[in-house]
């Protein structure tokens, strides 16, 4: 096969598969229709958060049984089972409790072992550009599987319909993950294995104890913040007689921009600082959602804000992730980055949905403000750290 068909296969099925993150900012709007809450999605998502980091912790010895390539198909048919669960289901129960435990557990894994598998691929030259690729490829299944079921809701179908829909595109993308096992082993570069890079214990303390700490830190409170402004976001648009398929549209396509110009920018000589400013441009945006009221014009401008600071930050934030990160054990602290940013992801949701129903929508937005401001002043603080050391120097 050749190696052009077989990225674009690679980065098809990627896409595919992640429109099922993007579903789960419709589960107010699905669970509504069986009387659950906001309450009833964030535990279910916390079910889905211990799912995902298990998988991401136990991703390795997986992988090392079955081959990345298998369990990456393996993985995409157990998100397609746990879509099809949350479409098929008529109330809280263990239909439900089981799709939020495949959801995470697929999403877990893809997440982790897509990158790996693209990285033995790839040239070190090459590296900057394909990772853009992939995670444009990710934010635009994220950002557009809600459009779509805004489309379809429009047509007359249901949101249940919609989880059917992109279930589907989940097995076919399982299915071309399995149909790549060869062609990719015949890409690859290094032929050598690589070496094991398992967490442990004691290799979480030696990151802790690191300068990695604040970056890993960081992807915390920015996942939860993204997590509180999209998966209640239908609740939000709704109450001020908004269309939520605007905001995931334009957020989509301004972080798909941001992170394709980041191809060629490695954040400049104090990328601490460029988070920073990125930063305060989503708690701008957040603080701007507080206080627009049911401006259409001004909707629009929250999603583009919020995708210039989220979207362009998130990828300098990576990278400063592995500088910082003491140089034996680089990998671990990449996977324990991943590991603190679900916790965000899946996590913040049941404190989000608990402050919807118990205290008001407002608490919860100033809260995601509140975060926002601490997480790019803790940038800010580190950046004027070190201008302030190198000036002493």
């Amino acid at each position: 096969m050749p190696r052009r068909l077989v990225f674009s296969l690679f980065f098809l099925a990627i896409f595919l598969q992640s429109g099922a993150y993007g579903l789960t900012f419709m589960l107010p709007k699905l669970f509504a229709g069986f009387g659950a809450n906001e309450k009833d999605v964030g535990t279910m998502l916390l079910i889905t958060t211990v799912s995902t980091l298990l998988a991401v912790y136990y991703a390795g010895h997986l992988s090392d049984l079955f081959g990345r390539l298998a369990t990456l198909g393996w993985a995409c048919l157990s998100i397609a089972v746990g879509l099809f669960l949350y479409g098929y289901s008529q109330a809280l129960g263990w239909q439900i409790m089981l799709a939020s435990a495949l959801l995470g557990a697929g999403w877990g894994l893809t997440y982790s072992l897509g990158p790996v598998v693209l990285t033995r691929i790839t040239e070190a030259s090459e590296r900057v550009g394909n990772f853009a690729l992939l995670s444009v490829f990710v934010m635009a299944g994220f950002g557009l599987s809600p459009v779509l079921a805004s489309i379809m809701e429009k047509q007359g179908l249901t949101t249940a319909d919609s989880f059917y829909v992109v279930a589907l595109l989940c097995a076919i993308s399982g299915v071309i993950f399995f149909a790549l096992k060869k062609p990719i082993q015949q890409q690859v570069l290094d032929k050598q294995p690589e070496a094991r890079s398992r967490l442990s214990l004691s290799a979480v303390a030696s990151i802790l104890r690191s300068r990695a700490v604040l970056p890993v830190t960081m992807v915390f409170l920015g996942a939860s913040v993204f997590a509180g402004m999209s998966n209640f976001q239908t609740v939000f648009a709704d109450a001020r007689g908004l269309d939520y398929s605007w905001f995931f549209l334009i957020y989509t396509i301004t972080v798909i921009v941001c992170r394709i110009i980041l191809v060629r920018f490695k954040g400049g000589n104090t990328p601490y600082l460029t988070i920073a400013a990125l930063q305060y441009v989503m708690a701008a945006s957040v603080i701007l959602f507080i206080v627009m009221g049911s401006n259409a014009g001004l909707y629009i401008l929250v999603a583009v804000l919020f995708g210039i600071g989220y979207g362009a930050s998130y990828p300098i934030l990576v990278a400063m992730a592995a500088n910082d990160a003491n140089k034996d054990i680089v990998p671990q602290t990449l996977q324990f980055f991943a590991l603190t940013y679900f916790i965000g992801i899946f996590g913040f949701p049941k404190v989000a949905g608990w402050l919807l129903v118990e205290s008001s929508m407002l608490a919860l937005l100033v809260l995601v403000a509140v975060m926002a401001l601490i997480e790019a002043t803790m940038a800010l603080v580190r950046a004027l750290g070190k201008k302030k050391s190198a000036e002493t120097y």
